[in-house]
């Protein structure tokens, strides 16, 4: 059905007069008449008879009176979902748990009135995908990996380095450390279930592993923040890294250790990534919050995979 043809009928049906009609919508009276007679073929009824006071509805067109003004409304809502920020900022991270997602806290706080979609997506490629496909209009990411460079139409910016802590328990042989060096950390096993080959996480560990003769384990799935907490808890011979700004509930009983590691310290560098053309007015907004919000990259004593972009 076209819609044209529902908002003549509606203008008709408001004004009482093709003539009016016609000035309201900036037509023809013909034009109008046209349109009318189309959609009573399509509906196969009559809707208005003509009377020396103009124009009145039949009882098919009354009938048909309310259904008219709710496609209209439907139709000017679609296109008021995808007009410039008429519709949500859709932002992906890499876990509800992390450093991002309390940058996006942040900036909610900041800026209340901009309405937020807030998503994971399992890596990069997938993330790059709908960026530009549209689907979301910015992603948390370590760019670039080895051999994967961004497409030209993708932006980013480096927004924050996230130290990353030794995690134990209280029987683990550093558990009882203020603090620990990469060096004193070799020879320990650190258990990191989840890290998938091939993804961004996994290119940033192979690398801390490759410089500084850690072993990280990789093996059994991953069940999630808890079962990673009890496992650590249980097991004085693993540890795991987490990153500095993590929200984890303790459970009870557990006697978790978060340890800072030294010399240098490992950060995980996070990057907003956005398609160069994206017009929604509330990415600039945000780019603006995180430019403002985080602290300056490549802090002394701090270590990336060389492979990161400069900030």
């Amino acid at each position: 059905m076209d819609l044209d043809t529902v908002r003549t009928f509606l203008a008709v049906a408001d004004t009482g007069r093709f003539r009016e009609a016609a000035d309201e919508l900036a037509v023809t009276q013909q034009a109008v008449s046209k349109r009318i007679a189309a959609l009573e073929r399509v509906l196969g009824v009559r809707l208005f008879t003509r009377t020396p006071r103009g124009a009145e509805l039949t009882i098919d067109g009354q009938a048909f009176l309310p259904h008219a003004r709710e496609l209209s409304r439907v139709a000017e809502r679609a296109v008021a979902s995808v007009q410039r920020g008429s519709r949500p900022l859709r932002v992906d991270v890499l876990a509800s748990r992390s450093a991002q997602s309390g940058l996006m806290r942040g900036f909610h706080r900041a800026h209340p009135e901009i309405d937020l979609d807030v998503m994971t997506l399992f890596d990069i490629e997938t993330a790059v995908t709908a960026i530009r496909s549209g689907a979301i209009d910015a992603s948390f990411r370590a760019v670039a990996a080895p051999g994967r460079p961004l497409p030209e139409d993708i932006a980013s910016v480096r927004v924050l380095d996230e130290p990353l802590q030794l995690l134990t328990g209280p029987g683990h042989a550093l558990g009882a450390a203020r603090s620990v060096t990469l060096a004193q950390l070799a020879g320990h096993r650190i258990w990191m279930p989840g890290i998938a080959p091939g993804t961004e996480w996994a290119a940033y560990y192979d690398a801390l592993v490759a410089e500084f003769g850690l072993t990280i384990e990789v093996t059994g799935p991953n069940f999630g923040s808890d079962a990673l907490l009890d496992t650590i808890a249980d097991t004085p011979a693993l540890a795991t890294f987490m990153g500095e700004p993590t929200r984890l509930v303790w459970p009870a009983g557990h006697g978790l250790r978060r340890i800072p590691v030294t010399d240098p310290t490992p950060v995980y560098p996070h990057s907003l990534l956005w398609h160069r053309d994206n017009p929604h007015p509330a990415l600039a907004t945000l780019r603006a919050y995180l430019a403002g919000a985080t602290p300056a990259h490549d802090a002394p004593g701090t270590w990336v995979p060389d492979w990161v972009r400069p900030s």
